[in-house]
């Protein structure tokens, strides 16, 4: 798997969510000098954002995601193939960018972002492939089976 071609997806992604928060901000800025109570916390959660925006930006720029060696342990940088019995899916496992939707090379299939913060990232890191791990999912328990990390 191209992980070089799945990170320059994510950064477009959140260098997008970052210019987005910092055009909000500046706008919420210039409203809340008004002095109005409610501009003036609008600014400030504005301003919270965007500095979570490029928290994530600077996590990805320092992000050297590792190959998941054979019968190896899942850690940040692998991506994934899970089974739960009736369907499947393909995460990636990144430090930051969580829920964001990324393609594979040549179009081949879709990979959702997961972050060791999240259910599902923090019970696959150490695991291996045929392992199984259990997140809640709308409100119930599901079981993913490992058939593939790289």
């Amino acid at each position: 798997m191209d992980k070089a071609y799945l990170l320059e997806q994510l950064a477009e992604k959140l260098h997008g969510v970052e210019a987005k928060a910092l055009a909000f901000a500046v706008e919420a800025r210039e409203e809340a000098r008004t002095g109005a109570p409610r501009a003036v916390n609008l600014a400030a959660a504005t301003r919270a954002r965007l500095e979570a925006a490029q928290q994530e930006v600077l996590a990805l720029e320092a992000f050297q995601p590792a190959d998941v060696p054979k019968g190896g342990r899942i850690g940040l940088g692998a991506v994934v193939e899970l089974e739960d019995g009736t369907a499947g899916k393909t995460v990636f496992l990144a430090p930051a960018g969580a829920g964001a939707e990324l393609t594979g090379p040549g179009g081949d299939g879709f990979l959702q972002v997961v972050t060791p913060g999240s259910p599902l990232g923090a019970a696959l890191l150490g695991k291996r492939v045929g392992e199984v791990v259990e997140t809640m999912v709308r409100g119930e328990l599901t079981e993913w089976e490992i058939v593939f990390a790289a």
